[in-house]
């Protein structure tokens, strides 16, 4: 762990090393809370998010009627259970797709390739020459260097009087950067592949994080880099096609419920989006850390369980269209009203069926980007759960890519859990955890699939316990965390646009 020369910090690691591992190293255990919060309870709040997407197109995306249908769901069980439930309403721009992406190879040789749609990509038909972009970078470094596309220098200007496709490798910048780059360039349509490294060859997807005009869609390395050795060798035509709708202004809004008891000057902000992509109902994804947040908070109510700190449920909205939700709370808080909070605990999809115990690595020792002051600390309260469990965890890079980035941002210390999205499990894992090396934690993660059949249970007993322990642990503590301060890191991480915008 790395070591804060902050006092209170010392302090801290020094009561976590003298309580029993149960008791999360602050003398009270979470046993009771564990115990009432069930994959049963869960379930039937994850049934409901289910049957809401059923009545309302199959998907409870922000800015259609089945978020509109869970945010209320969501409201009346916290209300009943005593919270004081606020909507905090928001606009943003929305982006849905119409049609399935396509992309053919048209000459020299017939290919269909598996391709997707990037959000918030244009409507289009265009059939093309392929151009790659002036620095891909193959084949690719042992470890992520391409910046292919970040500066328009990168891209050769298209022709003036035929459709031309730019080919571009992730990496370096946002995806919208290669984008916008490659449309001033005059590109009819981007096609963005993945860069390469272990992680990075699978078919890429992502978010523009705003509107683009032109159609923009992935690839996997291994198609990306061959088409760019044939468009090398020789002239390649592709024909691109997408539908899509983007709406400026559309609204939504964040649930976020107070505790009526505990400190209001030390606020526990427990986040989970409640938001699915527009392609199908999220069950997993978030459904499952919104069920599972919203039966602690139940259980917690019904036990009559008095936290020190003010509990605080949030429940994000548009954080599929890149954070929105978790970005415009942060925003709007006073100076004043964010030195309140004490810390953030981010749960977002805890049930994938080909699961990992992912722990976010908040003191930077295993992945190398570490958050404020303290989330190490919050690292701790989850990985000696799990140990203390007899239950191994994997760290999870604190990169910013889910709600916590907002708030680390603002050098508020943060944590979480995570099962596991498109990443591919390695056989180390499988031997750990059960499950298929080589295929995807969750092969359901933002397709039409992710329903109520696509949850392992373990995976919600499991990460529910540690995640009501980790709420009841930082609930209860008397301890504090350092006054939040803003890093460069964090900052950075958090404006990249969040959730796979790179």
């Amino acid at each position: 762990m790395r070591k804060l020369a902050i006092p209170v910090i010392a302090t801290l690691l020094v009561t976590l090393a003298a309580q029993p591992a149960d008791a999360g190293g602050y003398g009270d255990s979470s046993k009771r809370l564990r115990e009432a919060v069930t994959v049963t309870g869960v379930t039937e709040h994850l049934r409901a998010f289910q049957k809401i997407a059923d009545r309302n197109g199959g998907t409870r995306a922000s800015g259609l009627p089945g978020y509109d249908a869970s945010a209320a769901y969501v409201t009346s069980v916290l209300r009943k259970a005593g919270y004081r439930v606020t909507e905090q309403k928001f606009t943003f721009p929305f982006y849905r797709e119409l049609a399935p992406a396509q992309l053919s190879q048209v000459s020299p040789a017939s290919v269909v390739y598996e391709t997707h749609t990037f959000d918030y990509s244009g409507t289009g038909d265009v059939t093309g020459r392929v151009v790659p972009a002036l620095n891909n970078v193959l084949p690719p470094t042992a470890e992520p260097s391409s910046a292919a596309g970040c500066a328009p220098a990168d891209f050769t200007p298209a022709s003036a009087t035929e459709p031309q496709v730019a080919l571009v490798q992730r990496g370096g910048c946002d995806f919208a950067v290669k984008a916008q780059n490659a449309q001033a360039a005059g590109y009819d349509a981007v096609i963005i592949f993945n860069e390469g490294q272990p992680g990075r060859q699978e078919l890429l997807t992502g978010t523009l994080g705003g509107p683009v005009t032109v159609p923009v869609v992935g690839l996997s390395f291994a198609d990306g880099s061959a088409l760019d050795a044939a468009a090398d060798a020789g002239a390649v035509t592709v024909r691109v096609r997408t539908s899509t709708e983007n709406r400026a202004g559309a609204s939504t809004s964040n649930i976020i419920a107070d505790s009526r008891g505990g400190d209001p000057d030390r606020v526990l902000v427990v986040g989970a989006h409640l938001d699915s992509v527009s392609v199908g109902p999220g069950i997993n994804d978030n459904g499952s850390g919104s069920a599972t947040i919203l039966e602690i908070a139940e259980q917690i109510a019904k036990l009559k369980i008095k936290p020190r700190q003010q509990l605080r449920f949030a429940f994000w909205g548009a954080e599929e269209s890149g954070l929105l939700g978790s970005e415009h709370y942060v925003a709007q808080l006073s100076e004043a009203q964010r030195e309140t909070i004490f810390a953030n605990l981010n749960f977002d999809m805890v049930g994938s069926p080909n699961y990992v115990r992912f722990v976010y690595d908040g003191d930077g020792s295993d992945t190398g980007t570490a958050g404020p002051a303290g989330s190490g600390e919050i690292e701790k309260v989850f990985t000696d759960y799990f140990t203390a469990q007899s239950l191994a965890s994997d760290p999870s890079p604190f990169n910013g890519r889910s709600d916590y980035g907002p708030f680390i941002a603002v050098g508020i210390p943060a944590g979480g859990l995570f099962s596991g999205a498109e990443g591919v499990k390695t056989a180390e894992q499988a031997t750990e955890y059960g499950g298929t090396a080589g295929q995807p934690y969750d092969p359901c993660y933002h397709l039409a699939c992710d329903d109520i059949t696509n949850l392992n249970k373990r995976a919600l007993s499991e990460l529910g316990d540690a995640a009501a322990h980790g709420v009841y642990t930082l609930a209860r503590t008397k301890d504090s965390f350092p006054a939040p301060a803003p890093t460069v890191a964090a900052a950075k991480l958090a404006a990249q646009g969040g959730h796979e915008a790179r």
